[in-house]
């Protein structure tokens, strides 16, 4: 039975491959991710320090199983292996806010040769609210802006704000049986969104976090003096009440916020714009035809979504570059 493939390569190996090729030949550079939904992402930041030096090769770590190599396989089994030729791009989760505080995590803030999204997942880079207009426009060939999305995914992190603090907390005491993952993301989803009054699905769920944050305060008084460090201290970090959605599990800002809003927006700007095309019809022909080539246009926003490559300019992915740079100074 064939060895898999970490077994057979390291950092070294590679490098020693790298030395037998001509002179003129680019060095390879392997980069491991999470799962096949991670390559895009990372072969495009890659791809930027690319030269005719170097060149990344971006692929899972095991070549024998569809298993997707989460991020234990990736420390476990690549760790000791990971080097100047050989590198590890993982998905922070909570990761990066624990702050050294489990293993996994100071592996992955203290490594040269790991890479992380400091976002929760690539998930929370797609939902990047300065893109959200235009993943509407492609999906709905629209350019009519409905609601300002920015200010809403603005309005929904300082809501949710206080109660990730907490979230944050039980995980560093690891107190997951009293308030897990799960339990903190279904106080921060969104209920139907009105697009005429979509203010009203987040006042819907401030309700709720507001009596969690109640009954978590009245549980907990001796930690509301570590709450208010942790916030100066996620401020150093990054993490704002306004962008909290970046640092939300990202499966669930994809699917609970971000898609409930955008579906709906999109359903209205279909009906706009098939209206206008039933309004400037010349004769039923025209109009068959035409609502015909707009419906055969269209692409689910499902889709779409991910191809919003908009968070290029965010302030965290400037964070990924930098880490990649520090990387490049220190390979010979």
């Amino acid at each position: 039975m064939g060895k898999r493939l970490t077994e057979n390569l390291s950092s070294l190996y590679i490098g020693a491959a790298n030395r037998l090729k001509p002179k003129r030949a680019r060095r390879k550079i392997v980069a491991y991710v999470e799962s096949y939904d991670d390559i895009s992402f990372w072969r495009t930041i890659l791809s930027e320090y690319e030269d005719n030096t170097r060149y990344f090769e971006v692929m899972l770590p095991s070549q024998t199983s569809l298993a997707k190599g989460k991020k234990t396989v990736l420390m476990n089994q690549l760790g000791k292996q990971l080097g100047e030729n050989m590198i590890a791009c993982v998905d922070s989760d909570y990761d990066y806010l624990l702050q050294g505080r489990t293993h996994t995590s100071q592996y992955i803030i203290e490594s040269p040769y790991v890479m992380q999204t400091y976002a929760y997942a690539i998930e929370n880079y797609h939902c990047y609210a300065e893109g959200l207009h235009e993943v509407c426009v492609m999906a709905t060939l629209n350019d009519h802006k409905l609601i300002n999305f920015v200010e809403f995914m603005k309005m929904y992190s300082q809501i949710a704000y206080p109660l990730f603090i907490w979230s944050v907390w039980f995980y560093r005491r690891h107190i997951l049986s009293e308030f897990s993952l799960l339990d903190f993301c279904s106080y921060v989803k969104l209920e139907q969104v009105s697009t005429h009054h979509p203010e009203r699905s987040l006042e819907n769920m401030a309700k709720k976090v507001n009596r969690k944050l109640h009954d978590l305060e009245h549980r907990h008084p001796d930690a509301l003096g570590e709450i208010e460090d942790m916030k100066k201290e996620f401020e150093q970090l990054g993490v704002h009440p306004d962008n909290t959605y970046m640092f939300i599990q990202g499966h669930h800002i994809m699917d609970n916020v971000v898609l409930r809003l955008l579906i709906p927006v999109c359903t209205v700007l279909r009906r706009e714009r098939e209206q206008q095309i039933h309004d400037l019809a010349l004769h039923d022909m025209q109009l068959h035809n035409e609502l015909t080539s707009y419906q055969r246009s269209q692409v689910g926003v499902e889709i779409v979504i991910h191809r919003n490559n908009f968070y290029t300019n965010s302030p965290l992915y400037q964070m990924i570059r930098k880490d990649i740079e520090k990387f490049l100074k220190i390979i010979r």
